[in-house]
């Protein structure tokens, strides 16, 4: 199989790209600069620009373009750069993939979809919440409207906190853990869906070669924790305690709406999808998925 990847160069990219090639797979980059190396292929999403024969032999498109959620408050500049960075190339590659008959588009998303569900587990079937992130998701999933129009096999993944050893939000925690700074946010009542970098991958490699898979599909742990209990787990990783709280209120201070959404919003999302379909998860405890990344 060719795959054609954007936003290649991120933690979630690299990772699969490497997996792809391991696998025995053909694997072309779309960069934002004009190619160096025989495996990339220059575009510019802004202006539609794709080099010629970047979809020559593709079988399927994997997007993951999208500026970090994580970088302080939201201002409307700051929403505006998060929404544009991740519409404009999924429209682009829609619009592309059904211009050149490719067959399956698998675009990023997020659980931030469902908004804050408390208590409530979630799965693909369940409505959209409210909310920042809510609103960005379903815009960004909407933006495939063109593969989906053209019969494309449009698969919309719907990402957790990845937990990995090479980067993600373990990049920002772990010292912090280690150092005994850690504690529970809030009253560390919400929900974490969180996923292993390998089953994040795995979810990634199931989807692209089960054709009768399509539409939302949850790339979460099959356990999702609690704030709470997922600070008591890594804790334990790392062999330290973690006595602290950040109050609610502190939160939404430094980092306003970006605070509240990103810390104290919570999903109890699960992988119905996935499982249904056959996917066996290496790691299917927040415990073992930390004992892997930490």
């Amino acid at each position: 199989m060719r795959v054609l990847i954007a936003g290649s160069g991120g933690l979630i990219g690299t990772a699969l790209t490497a997996r792809l090639r391991e696998s025995g797979h053909d694997v072309r980059r779309l960069v934002r600069r004009a190619a160096r190396t025989a495996d990339e292929r220059g575009w510019d999403p802004p202006s539609g620009r794709i080099d010629e024969g970047a979809f020559a032999g593709v079988d399927a498109v994997v997007n993951l373009c999208g500026a970090p959620l994580l970088s302080g408050r939201w201002s409307g500049m700051r929403k505006q750069l998060l929404l544009d960075s991740r519409v404009e190339p999924t429209e682009v590659l829609a619009e592309a993939v059904a211009e050149h008959g490719v067959g399956v588009l698998v675009n990023a998303s997020a659980v931030g979809f469902y908004g804050n569900t408390g208590a409530t587990e979630v799965d693909e079937d369940s409505g959209s919440g409210g909310g920042f992130l809510a609103e960005l998701c379903r815009t960004w999933e909407s933006a495939t409207a063109a593969a989906t129009a053209a019969d494309v096999r449009v698969v919309s993944i719907r990402t957790g906190l990845v937990l990995s050893r090479s980067g993600g939000l373990l990049n920002v925690l772990r010292p912090l853990f280690r150092f005994a700074l850690g504690g529970r946010l809030g009253a560390g009542h919400q929900f974490m869906p969180w996923i292993s970098l390998d089953d994040e991958i795995g979810g990634l490699l199931h989807v692209l070669s089960h054709d009768m898979m399509s539409g939302a599909v949850n790339l979460t742990g099959p356990a999702p924790v609690t704030n709470a209990e997922f600070t008591r787990a890594l804790g334990q990783a790392v062999h330290r305690p973690a006595p602290w709280w950040v109050p609610e209120i502190g939160l939404k201070l430094a980092l306003g709406q970006a605070g509240e959404e990103m810390a104290l919003f919570g999903q109890r999302a699960v992988p119905r999808r996935l499982q249904d379909s056959g996917y066996e998860f290496r790691h299917r405890t927040v415990e073992s998925a930390l004992a892997a990344a930490t």
